[in-house]
């Protein structure tokens, strides 16, 4: 009998990943279709140049149909139709803007906007710097009170609020009973006037102006700091030299974004100022909805916006302008 040897057959051990029937294109049991559709799609698309354009497409859009599309309707409501007597006529005409410059009373609240929207804004910057140290170099405890404290007002409505300065700021208020208190017989009445608009504005806004700054100053590196101490340099001329200028553009940032919000500010400006300082979110409202005057409204509404986005890119230029020019000067 002959002897069958036994050989031994080499094996291959398979890889830990075997091929699922996904990977060669078939469906995987249970997956929806519009997973697999959604999944094959961005497989396309991903890696190409219009990856990036596909992917802010929807904020666009969104963009376009609730902003641009609204902006462009009153631009051109602005410039094609204006009312005489009471009655719209149709056609194109700068008469709007014409009546906006000619009359004194529209020009004194245009300049009481911008005058009250910069010095918001200064007031803002002075009063937020402070602050802004505390929260980038202050201890831990420090930051968080200061930061709790800033951003509390934020959660009270503005109605609120303007509400309650003007209840500080009336004749029997809480700032008269103070001022009494500390021997000043006829305290002076500042509700009703621009500085009652002024202090409730720069208490609203003075969170958009801490915290960019504080971004600002929390990216300076300490070593510069104490370089600038090591040679002989003053805590005051720390923060004029060093953290001034470095912390340039969070103060553009906070700048703008209380710029902004000031000169577009009605719900404040009405309660404080009524009708002794109205801004031109006041005009605006009193124009379409108490003198159903559309054209007209538009046609401030569409200066407001104009001079806003102006004044914004002036000051961000000249910001840029001196940030460049400190920065290679200590270089």
């Amino acid at each position: 009998m002959s002897r069958v040897e036994s050989i031994d057959v080499p094996t291959r051990s398979l890889p830990a990943h075997t091929v699922s029937g996904a990977d060669v294109g078939q469906e995987v049991p249970g997956e929806p279709l519009a997973a697999r559709l959604a999944g094959r799609a961005w497989e396309l698309l991903a890696g190409t140049r219009y990856t990036g354009y596909l992917l802010v497409a929807p904020t666009v859009l969104f963009l376009a149909v609730w902003f641009v599309w609204p902006v462009l309707t009153m631009v051109h409501l602005s410039l094609t139709a204006h009312v005489v007597e009471g009655v719209t006529v149709e056609g194109f005409t700068l008469e709007n803007y014409v009546r906006l410059y000619a009359s004194d009373l529209y020009f004194r609240i245009l300049m009481r906007t911008i005058r009250i929207a910069l010095m918001t804004s200064l007031f803002a910057a002075v009063f937020a710097y402070p602050l802004a140290i505390a929260i980038a170099r202050g201890g831990p405890s420090l930051a968080r009170l200061v930061t709790i404290t800033i951003l509390a007002p934020l959660l009270v409505n503005v109605v609120v609020r303007s509400y309650g300065w003007q209840a500080i700021l009336n004749k029997t208020g809480a700032l008269a009973w103070l001022l009494k208190l500390v021997g000043v017989s006829n305290p002076p009445v500042l509700l009703y006037t621009e500085w009652a608009v002024l202090i409730a504005c720069v208490h609203v806004y003075l969170p958009f102006m801490v915290m960019p700054i504080a971004g600002a100053i929390g990216r300076i590196d300490r070593s510069v700091e104490e370089a600038a101490r090591v040679a002989g340099a003053t805590r005051l001329a720390v923060l004029t030299r060093v953290i001034l200028p470095l912390s340039l553009p969070g103060l553009a940032v906070g700048v703008s974004l209380v710029f902004s919000l000031s000169a577009a500010a009605y719900v404040t400006p009405q309660i404080l100022g009524g009708n002794f300082s109205p801004l031109l979110g006041t005009l605006i409202e009193q124009q379409i909805l108490t003198l159903n005057d559309w054209p007209f409204g538009a046609a401030i509404s569409t200066l407001l916006i104009a001079m806003v986005l102006a004044s914004n890119l002036i000051f961000l230029k000249l910001v840029s302008r001196r940030f460049a020019r400190w920065t290679a000067g200590a270089r």
